[in-house]
């Protein structure tokens, strides 16, 4: 609650993940949706079809802006997201920041992180979802294969000049090359909430992508 008062008017939304909604819950999430914010829920549900559905149905009616979901759920669950999804706008997780060429041969038979994004986004644009979480070094390959109306999240985003002894993203830019790219929204967590002035950070970094 501290962290939104002090920076609602200088971000665009607060992204709720794991951590919070397994800690708080409902009322925690209603609390913080008193605040009158924008808020991304960030659950990324990977199930059989009905039972995404039934997930996003129940998550709609919480009114989150953005919410998110694993592309590689496949076509009818992604469908049937976005016919339960509401007024809420569904994102398409790609392959997660944290996972490098190494590690996507190893889970995913294919060391290369690029395609596997590109053909992700056109499925998931092909299924009208309405946009996709990738990172950052894979913008401008999404916009190849999609249109100009599909939202692109991007985590992995560091100011520059910031230093982590403590870091699991592996491709990360900052938030100008970010936006340069083509982002539409960038997602940034630590930079913000492990700094001494958090307000003066987020500030720092909307100068930055004048």
């Amino acid at each position: 609650l501290n962290y939104i008062k002090l920076l609602k008017n200088d971000v665009f939304a607060f992204k709720i993940g794991y951590e919070f909604f397994f800690n708080f819950g409902l009322d925690g999430y209603k609390i913080v949706k008193k605040e009158n914010i924008k808020i991304f829920l960030d659950l990324k549900l990977n199930d059989i079809p009905n039972t995404v559905k039934q997930g996003i149905e129940a998550i709609a009616k919480l009114e989150p802006f953005f919410t998110t979901i694993h592309i590689s759920g496949g076509d009818e669950m992604q469908k049937k997201a976005i016919a339960a999804s509401y007024k809420t706008k569904i994102l398409g997780v790609s392959i997660l920041t944290s996972i490098d060429s190494n590690q996507s041969k190893k889970y995913f038979y294919n060391s290369n992180v690029k395609k596997i994004v590109s053909d992700y986004a056109k499925n998931a644009y092909y299924n009208k979802i309405d946009g996709i979480v990738c990172s950052p070094l894979e913008i401008e390959l999404v916009r190849k294969v999609t249109q100009k109306n599909f939202i692109i999240v991007t985590p992995g985003i560091r100011p520059e000049n910031y230093k982590s002894d403590n870091d699991d993203q592996k491709r990360f830019v900052t938030p100008k090359q970010a936006i340069n790219s083509g982002a539409n929204f960038v997602v940034i967590g630590r930079p913000i909430t492990k700094s001494k002035y958090p307000l003066k950070t987020v500030q720092e970094i909307n100068n930055s992508i004048i």
